[in-house]
């Protein structure tokens, strides 16, 4: 039996990692790793959890004793790392303890791995956030590293952490350049997430006719900066990808194309059955706003969004799109589900979900 380790379990790419497996590799068993919790949230694992090929286990990047001893007991032939403080954002409050985990905690895991299961396949999630400050566009994997925040420098130390313990110790390690990536199972903290949950909030708040007084709009900040968007659950067969060749290789997963976060939010409330206008004063950015007009107090907007600049980042990556064409044509991956496919899901989703809760 193929046993393969997966770690951030709890989170959208570790869950969607289970579920890929499980469905698509025979005779295989998942573990996946979650720290304990006073109160952990089983939410993205609920489709999986019982299934009797996998099995949660307790485990922490920043605990070298305890990765140690998960791979000597459990000897994986595969070890699936998505464990990650991955909020962008916050990287700049909690820059010691991002480093520690994005970067020290794959080290941790590479050592465990060299001297317990020299053999097991090992897979480090990156991120585009290495590059940040980017000199041309498409981004390929030979695009000079230039992180603009502690969370994009913890990926890159991760990265070159791989390359060492591959050719030192020859090693299967890779590490897969990850652009965005969403779905339904994305955490609310990051701002897709918030902004289809939003949506969906506030199609309930119009729907049932509620006072408007009682409206709060969504409140977001750069919505200019421009991301190359795709599916975790496309993501995820493109990692099984990288895993699973003659020799290790990095590979980018993208779809090839970018979207502004403004973009984002105006398909968004599309899909939601709600349509508005962008109203924006160059002398006046933070007074940019969405809004809604007709059949809410007759002929009056009513603002939707709104720029708060509490969510602009100390350094801002202002674009970033990935060249994926080596994976496509080497290995034959490509993402099935468009931008617009996504933003759909998402929403669709989250309103289904939201009237249930009201209910």
């Amino acid at each position: 039996m193929t046993k393969v380790i997966v770690t951030g379990i709890l989170g959208q790419d570790g869950a969607n990692m289970a579920e890929y497996l499980l469905r698509e590799v025979s005779d295989v068993k998942v573990y996946g790793m979650m720290r304990r919790s006073a109160n952990p949230n089983f939410v993205n694992t609920h489709n999986f959890k019982d299934h009797k090929n996998f099995e949660f286990v307790y485990g922490d990047l920043t605990d070298d004793v305890n990765i140690d001893n998960l791979v000597k007991k459990i000897q994986p032939d595969y070890f699936v790392n998505f464990a990650a403080n991955s909020f962008v954002g916050c990287s700049w409050d909690m820059p010691e303890q991002v480093m520690d985990v994005n970067a020290l905690g794959v080290l941790r895991c590479l050592e465990a791995i060299r001297k317990f299961k020299s053999d097991c396949k090992f897979y480090s999630a990156g991120s585009s956030e290495e590059w940040g400050d980017v000199d041309y566009s498409p981004q390929d994997i030979n695009h000079p590293i230039k992180p603009r925040s502690p969370y994009g420098a913890s990926k890159a130390s991760a990265r070159h952490l791989v390359k060492v313990y591959r050719e030192s110790y020859d090693m299967y390690a890779v590490h897969g350049i990850l652009f965005n990536h969403e779905g339904t199972k994305r955490g609310e903290e990051f701002v897709t997430r918030k902004i289809s949950k939003g949506v969906a909030r506030i199609r309930y708040h119009l729907n049932n006719r509620m006072s408007i007084e009682q409206f709060e709009p969504i409140e977001l900040g750069n919505i200019y900066s421009k991301r190359d968007w795709s599916d975790s659950e496309d993501f995820v067969e493109g990692v099984w990808l990288m895993l699973n060749q003659k020799e290790p290789k990095n590979y980018i997963l993208s779809s090839g194309e970018t979207h502004s976060i403004k973009e984002f939010v105006t398909l968004a409330f599309k899909h939601a059955g709600l349509y508005g206008s962008w109203i924006e004063t160059e002398e006046r950015p933070l007074a940019t706003r969405f809004a809604l007009t007709g059949g809410v107090g007759g002929d009056d907007y009513k603002t939707l969004v709104r720029i708060n600049k509490n969510f602009y980042r100390p350094a801002e990556v202002e674009l970033l799109l990935g060249d994926s064409t080596p994976i496509r044509e080497e290995l034959g991956w490509k993402p099935k589900i468009t931008f617009d496919m996504l933003v759909e899901k998402m929403v669709k989703f989250d309103i289904e979900n939201y009237q249930e809760e009201k209910r």
